[in-house]
C-alpha cells in the first residue's frame, strides 16, 4: 500500500496503516493512483477543532494515533495516510457572528495554529504556497498543507491586511462565509449589494494581482457571476456540491457550473449531508422551523425548548446520507462543467454529522473506487484527485505572475450604498 510513498515515509514516521487485505480491489486501486498523484482536498476544519476542543494547541490531542474511537475528529495522521491526502487545505476559520476586527484577529491566530500543527509533526507536514510545492512535497512523502481564509470579514475591508495573509501564506479567501460582509452578499443571508459591492470587485482584483485563489463556496448565486465576471484567474469553489441534485443555496447552480470551462476554474465537491441529500436537506429545514417555533412559544424558557426538539427528533429521526449521494454530485458536477472543473473539498472537522461510509479523511478511496465502480478512468480520478486543482493554482500563479509590474491596490471601503 502507498508502496512509492511509504518507502520515503517510512523513515519519517511512525504511523501506521491499515492492511490491504481489509480494502476492497477498487481502493487498492484507488491508492496506487494516489502514490502518483497527490489527493488535494480543498477544505478541512481542523485547526478551529483545534481550538475549540483542544486550546489551539496541537499537542493537547495526539495526531499520530487514529482518533476514530476516542475522541468526535475527523482528521488524525493514520487516516490522513490511509486516504492518500497529498495537499490539504487547513481552513483558517473563524465565525461570522465576529466583528471585522476581531476576525482579523482570530485569523491571525488560526494562522498560527496551522504553523504550529506543522512544526509539531514535521515529518507528515510541510508548508506549502505553490503548486510546485505540494508535487515536492507529495513526493517526499509528506502531506503538504496549505491555507485558505473562509470569510471576507477576516480582512476588515482592507486590501492591506489581504495582502498581509498571502505574505503569510494564505492561499484562497472565501468571499464570504454565513453571513453577508460589508461588501458581498452570502447565499445564506439577505443580500445586500446584488453580488459583489464596488470594494468588492477591487477585492477580487487584488486577489488576482497577488495569485490568490477567489474561493466562491458561501456566496450567493450574484456573487458567483460577478466574481467570475470580474475575476483574471479561474476561480474555485473549495466545499460545494450541484445544486441541481440537492437544492440547498450552497451549492452551485447549473448556470454557474456551465462557466467552469470557460472560466478554467474547479468545484470541489463536499460531503456535508444536508449538501448532498435531498432528505437530508428537508428534514433540517424542518428542524430549524420547529426550533424558531419552540423558542417563540417559550420565551425565556430554554429548557422547554430542549424538552420540545428532543420530542420532535424521536418522532423525526434524522435521515442519512450515503456514498453514493457523494457519487451523485461528483458526477453531475462533470457532466454539467466537464471532468477538468471537479475537486474534492470534503469539510471534515466542520460538521457535526457525515455520511455513512465517510466518516473521516480516510474515505477517499472508497469515494474513489465507487467512481471507478462507475466507469471512471485512471485519468478522471488523477483530474479529480489534485490535477485539476493544480492546473488552476498555475493559472492563478501565472495571471498573478504577469501582473508583477502592477502597484498594489489602495482603494479603500467606502461604505457605499448597496446596488
Amino acid at each position: 500500500m502507498f508502496r512509492t510513498v511509504l518507502l520515503a515515509a517510512a523513515a519519517l514516521s511512525a504511523v501506521a496503516l491499515p492492511a490491504m487485505a481489509q480494502t476492497s480491489p477498487g481502493e487498492v486501486q484507488a491508492r496506487r493512483i494516489l502514490e502518483r498523484t497527490p489527493l488535494i482536498d480543498g477544505h478541512n476544519d481542523l485547526p478551529w477543532a483545534l481550538r475549540q476542543g483542544h486550546g489551539s494547541d496541537p499537542y493537547a490531542v495526539d495526531l499520530t494515533h487514529d482518533l476514530h474511537a476516542s475522541t468526535d475528529l475527523h482528521t488524525d495522521i493514520p487516516r490522513l495516510r490511509a486516504g492518500g491526502v497529498g495537499g490539504q487545505f487547513w481552513s483558517v476559520y473563524v465565525p461570522a457572528s465576529l466583528t471585522p476586527p476581531d476576525a482579523a484577529v482570530a485569523t491571525w491566530e488560526q494562522i498560527d495554529v496551522v504553523r504550529r500543527m506543522v512544526a509539531a509533526h514535521p515529518e507528515v507536514f510541510e508548508l506549502a504556497t505553490t503548486a510546485d510545492d505540494i508535487v515536492r512535497i507529495h513526493r517526499r512523502g509528506r502531506i503538504a498543507s496549505l491555507m485558505g481564509i473562509e470569510g471576507g470579514y477576516s480582512i476588515d475591508d482592507s486590501l492591506g491586511l489581504l495582502r498581509e495573509f498571502h505574505e503569510a501564506g494564505v492561499r484562497y479567501m472565501t468571499l464570504t462565509h454565513s453571513k453577508t460582509t460589508t461588501w458581498a452578499d452570502s447565499a445564506t443571508d439577505a443580500p445586500k449589494w446584488g453580488g459583489l459591492s464596488p470594494f468588492g470587485e477591487q477585492v477580487v482584483k487584488e486577489m488576482n494581482r497577488l495569485g490568490m485563489m477567489v474561493d466562491l463556496s458561501h456566496v450567493s448565486e450574484d456573487t458567483m457571476l460577478d466574481a467570475i465576471r470580474v475575476s483574471e484567474a479561474p476561480v474555485i469553489f473549495s466545499h460545494s456540491s450541484a445544486r441541481a441534485v440537492t437544492g440547498h443555496a450552497r451549492n452551485v447552480p447549473d448556470n454557474v457550473l456551465r462557466l467552469m470551462p470557460q472560466n478554467g476554474g474547479v468545484v470541489m465537491v463536499t460531503f456535508v449531508p444536508g449538501f448532498i441529500n435531498e432528505t437530508v436537506r428537508a428534514w433540517s429545514a424542518a428542524r430549524a422551523a420547529e426550533d424558531a417555533r419552540l423558542k417563540s412559544l417559550n420565551p425565556g424558557n430554554p429548557a422547554a425548548v430542549t424538552a420540545g426538539m428532543a420530542a420532535w427528533t424521536a418522532a423525526n429521526p434524522v435521515p442519512r446520507a450515503g456514498v453514493a449521494d457523494v457519487v451523485a454530485h461528483i458526477q453531475h458536477v462533470r457532466d454539467v462543467a466537464g471532468i477538468d472543473h471537479v475537486g474534492l473539498g470534503g469539510d471534515f472537522d466542520g460538521v457535526d454529522a457525515l455520511p455513512d461510509g465517510v466518516d473521516g479523511v480516510d474515505a477517499y478511496p472508497r469515494i474513489l473506487a465507487a467512481l471507478m465502480a462507475n466507469g471512471w478512468t485512471e485519468a478522471d480520478i488523477r483530474k479529480l484527485a489534485g490535477e485539476n486543482v493544480l492546473r488552476v493554482m498555475r493559472s492563478v500563479e501565472a495571471v498573478a505572475a504577469s501582473k508583477r509590474s502592477e502597484r498594489p491596490s489602495l482603494a479603500a471601503f467606502d461604505g457605499g450604498a448597496p446596488e
